[in-house]
């Protein structure tokens, strides 16, 4: 018989209960061992799951509690600290967003991992949604054309966070969705995240253009996610004079997509285990993780510089096997306070 995967969860705040309840719900897995320093959250644990241990003190949890896989669901301040004695401790190691405070953390993070043979993985949980993967997967086959550009709004009022700011705690799931489509920025392709704390509605939504159809994705939408609309702008061919010169507008039909729908921090829990046990890398490894934050430290410091653009090259993840090759990739961020 299998030997199940012992899970331990390390911190039961707001995303740790949904992490608890989905690693629970997995057959190859054990969870063993809750921790949290909030001893009233711990109780509350206790009656909803009796055979869960609970602790309060993070280095028992990670050395004396005999885990295969720990995952972190703290104040991103403390993800480096903990990550990393979870890898030296020989623990695979599961991350929520955002992997750290700064590229140099997530760079140590991966090394750890890569000489240690240990999976880190990074909880970028809308890549592992239904929707995103219709649209990669609609994208990819070329039926949008060529892309345009995407606008993308995540808005709300509250919650606010005391460590961090508002991009690095709503843009990641954006710039994840982004990334894994696999755009190069300098092909007059541009992306426009807008992120708010302050915002009275609440906005779950991203437009992805094409020269052929356009994509609208609201996660707020219970069965209707995906909606494509065949319209599009074609600028004539030729012409001779100004008074030829006309673009032709094509209005066609909208239609929903159908898929399957799971719940994507499930998916993302089993693919945590399954990596696990065949000794594989993560689609949202520890270098996803670090492209991340090199886009939120850029936006960061075009805050600082009043909106100034922040360009940087070389992207540290390997490139698809269906990209064609290319020597340099750049991308340019321009952030804006609201």
């Amino acid at each position: 018989m299998k030997r199940k995967i012992a899970v331990g969860v390390l911190g039961y705040g707001y995303w740790g209960p949904l992490l608890v309840r989905n690693f629970k719900s997995l057959p190859d897995c054990q969870l063993k061992v809750v921790c949290d320093v909030n001893t009233a959250r711990l109780k509350h644990l206790g009656t909803l799951y009796p055979d869960v241990e609970v602790m309060s003190d993070p280095q028992q949890f990670i050395n004396g509690c005999g885990l295969d896989a720990v995952v972190i669901a703290t104040p991103v301040t403390h993800h480096y600290a903990l990550a990393k004695a979870s890898l030296l401790a020989g623990k695979h190691t599961f991350i929520e967003k955002p992997m750290a405070s700064s590229s140099e953390q997530c760079e140590e993070l991966i090394d750890i991992a890569e000489r240690s043979g240990l999976v880190l993985m990074v909880d970028h949980t809308f890549l592992y949604s239904a929707p995103v993967r219709k649209i990669v997967e609609i994208i990819q086959a070329g039926d949008l054309g060529d892309i345009r550009y995407i606008n993308s709004r995540r808005l709300n009022l509250g919650l606010f966070q005391t460590d961090i700011n508002v991009a690095w705690d709503l843009a990641p799931h954006d710039i994840s969705i982004i990334l894994n489509m696999s755009l190069s920025f300098p092909h007059k392709r541009f992306a426009t995240i807008q992120s708010s704390w302050i915002e009275p509605r609440k906005i779950r939504e991203m437009t992805i253009v094409g020269t052929q159809r356009m994509i609208v994705y609201d996660d707020l939408e219970t069965h209707e996610k995906i909606r494509i609309y065949d319209v599009r702008v074609e600028r004539p061919p030729h012409y001779d004079t100004f008074a030829e010169f006309h673009y032709s507008y094509h209005y066609g039909d909208s239609y929903i997509p159908r898929f399957h729908q799971e719940e994507p921090l499930n998916v993302a829990c089993r693919h945590f285990i399954d990596c696990i046990e065949t000794n594989s890398q993560p689609v949202t490894g520890g270098r996803q993780g670090l492209e991340m934050i090199r886009i939120l430290e850029a936006a960061s410091t075009s805050l600082k510089m009043n909106g100034a653009p922040v360009t940087f090259g070389g992207s540290t993840r390997p490139a698809p096997a269906f990209a064609p090759a290319k020597t340099e990739e750049v991308l340019e961020v321009e952030a804006f306070a609201g």
